[in-house]
């Protein structure tokens, strides 16, 4: 239950920072800026004290920690392969204007028009 009251306050934080910059409206930008963010700080800062919060800290943490075990492509791997994939698709569009143009003189011819 107090996962779920952190949850809301994290939710009323945001829409105080909302409201914040609509009330703002004759104020300078950076003020409302301001509001918006120091709302969207502090909710964040509730809602990761919750245990959903933590699962998603933990979660990200393990994304980034998956993400740098990647092996990326060498840049000539990655032009190599884009220009495989715009070959292959120069060559299905060139296929499939050739089949389209193909069955549309059979079908011109079978109903008796000449062009």
């Amino acid at each position: 239950m107090s996962d779920k009251i952190k949850l809301l306050i994290a939710f009323l934080l945001v829409a105080a920072g909302i409201a914040g910059f609509y009330y703002l409206h004759d104020s300078p930008a950076v003020l409302k800026l301001l509001s918006v963010l120091v709302g969207l700080l502090l909710a964040v800062a509730v809602a990761s004290t919750s245990e959903s919060g933590k699962q998603f800290i933990g979660f990200s943490k393990d994304s980034v920690a998956e993400a740098r075990r990647v092996v990326w492509p060498t840049r000539k791997e990655t032009m190599q392969t884009t220009g495989v994939v715009i070959l292959f698709a120069i060559i299905m569009a060139l296929f499939l204007w050739l089949v389209d143009a193909s069955l549309m003189m059979i079908v011109n011819k079978l109903m008796g028009r000449v062009e």
